[in-house]
């Protein structure tokens, strides 16, 4: 095997585990290793390249598996991010070009079109790193998540119209066959129906991602990646989309490493390179604030606009791809591909800490923030009160609804179920369940959560165990109060977590999973056994 390829793998992993330690997420520890790897000469190779390439056709399919198309519609991700762009560019046209008649080291270079160029770009944010914060904070499906991602694939459809009309190059004639795509549906959730849940699954995976999604938009001119999230939504609403997201969920995150340290082997910059970088890395700041105040004009809460903000508070491997275009094409110079390079990375660190440390921002400057919140809320971000309920059931996934109609049957209407997705508490209201809407992942949703006395027991059934640790959490800070709380788990270490925080009953899905199943058979088929011979022996 290839001795460099050996060593990314150690570096990355010793930089990763000794990033992890500091409690913030491995992928800076695999963009610094980048950094150590180029510093001593190491470049990125074609088969890093197409590794990473590989990531985030991947990410981008998965996020498609996940996205429900009703979520580009809303105001505040379609008008959140055509306003957001242009307030963008004008904010960092008119400081660029400042920079450029104060006679800064690079800026000063720059005519009027290589300004608005560099602005353009600036003003996208990175689809890999915010989807990839939200995952590791399993909050894809919160409301603020779920806008961010929103907003990420407007502008990545902002992105493609760019590279289409600055490539010269129009899609084929062919790319309107691609509007037949969702006419093969059918046979689509048929194959899936039929992959199983082994290994062709992944190939299946791998199959529509880069054939039907990435493969068909690449032949036809448009942007390869825009095809893989495509794909995904094709398959959306079939059951079984989750599972093949979770199939690919550890290749892709493999996949991923190679990203980051792609970024980090982008080039080795000079004190003027970081310099600038640095300055660029400064100026996120504005826009940060510009997507807090865009997005507050929708009604959201502070706390949702300010996380929104934060997942998308980066500069994006897309303003690469517009300086190598840019480059290539001769409108701004080969240190502007480094410059962008860096201050991507740079601003990958800075969004990592603001992500890490969202919740203790947000609590200190809470009043402030406030003042820009809307007295009449958005629907989907109100606060929320359970009435006379006595039970509640948070996560009305699966296993949370199972809980819900076994708690119903006995205990009647005093049961509520909560779940972060509307759209889920309208089906389940469908089926006569008494369930609202609320982010148990949300610190705002338990301050504004309005318990009475009458709760007597509160089920944390969400399938992700930092989200049930999160809600313990909460409910530990809650003072004198008479309810007691029950959990699910998947290991023995989640257990141990959740009973520290104050949770009466653990259930490890795991472990009772099999004693379970061994009751039921019992009970749904009784047997005589005759006396054992082995046992007489004895």
């Amino acid at each position: 095997m290839d001795f460099s390829i050996l060593l990314f793998i150690g570096t990355a992993f010793t930089f990763g585990m000794v990033v992890n330690f500091t409690s913030l997420p491995p992928m800076v520890g695999f963009l610094l290793a980048g950094f150590v790897l180029n510093f001593f000469g190491f470049e990125s190779t074609e088969d890093l390249v197409s590794l990473a390439n590989l990531g985030v056709t991947l990410l981008l399919f998965s996020i498609g598996l996940k996205l429900d198309i009703r979520t580009l519609f809303k105001g505040e991700v379609w008008g959140g991010a055509s306003i957001h762009i242009i307030a963008s560019i004008i904010f960092y046209t008119l400081l660029l070009f400042t920079l450029k008649q104060i006679g800064l080291s690079f800026f000063s270079d720059l005519g009027i079109m290589e300004v608005i160029l560099v602005s353009f770009a600036l003003s996208f944010s990175s689809t890999v790193f915010a989807v990839k914060i939200l995952e590791e904070k399993s909050e894809t499906s919160s409301l603020y998540g779920r806008i961010a991602i929103g907003i990420l694939i407007m502008q990545d459809i902002f992105a493609v119209l760019f590279l289409t009309i600055s490539i010269g190059k129009m899609p084929s004639i062919w790319a309107f066959t691609l509007l037949a795509l969702p006419l093969i549906r059918p046979l689509l959730f048929k194959l899936l129906d039929r992959a199983g849940h082994g290994e062709l699954l992944v190939l299946y995976g791998f199959f529509l991602a880069l054939v039907v999604g990435a493969g068909l938009f690449k032949l036809v001119g448009l942007k390869a990646d825009l095809g893989a999230l495509v794909a995904g939504m094709l398959l959306a609403s079939h059951p079984s989309a989750k599972n093949m997201a979770n199939a690919l969920f550890n290749l892709k995150e493999l996949f991923l490493i190679c990203f980051f340290l792609n970024i980090g082997l982008g080039g080795l910059p000079n004190s003027g390179h970081l310099m600038v970088a640095g300055i660029l890395s400064i100026l996120l700041a504005g826009k940060i604030i510009l997507y807090f105040f865009t997005l507050s004009q929708f009604n959201l809460r502070s706390r949702t606009s300010l996380f929104a903000s934060f997942s998308l508070a980066n500069y994006s491997e897309f303003g690469l791809i517009v300086a190598s275009l840019a480059t290539y094409k001769g409108w701004l110079s080969q240190d502007w591909l480094i410059i962008t390079a860096i201050a991507v990375s740079f601003s990958f660190i800075i969004a990592a800490l603001l992500n890490n440390y969202s919740d203790h921002l947000y609590r200190r400057f809470s009043l402030p923030l406030k003042r820009f919140q809307a007295t009449r809320l958005h629907k989907d971000d109100r606060p929320v009160r359970v009435g006379d309920a006595q039970i509640l059931v948070l996560g009305m996934g699966r296993i949370g609804t199972g809980a819900y109609d076994a708690l119903k049957a006995s205990y009647g209407e005093s049961v509520m179920g909560i779940d972060s997705d509307h759209q889920k508490t309208l089906s389940h209201r469908t089926y006569g369940r008494r369930v609202i809407t609320g982010d148990a992942l949300d610190s705002d949703f338990w301050n504004k959560l309005q318990l009475t006395d009458n709760i007597k027991l509160i089920l944390l059934a969400m399938p992700d165990h930092n989200g049930n640790r999160y809600a313990a959490e909460q409910l530990s800070k809650i003072s004198n109060f008479g309810f007691k709380v029950a959990a699910l788990a998947h290991y023995q270490s989640d257990a141990a977590d959740l009973h520290a925080l104050g949770v009466e009953q653990v259930y490890n899905m795991y472990e009772e999973a099999g004693a379970g199943f061994a009751s039921h058979v019992c009970a749904n088929l009784p047997l005589t056994f005759s006396k054992n011979n082995y046992m007489q022996d004895w």
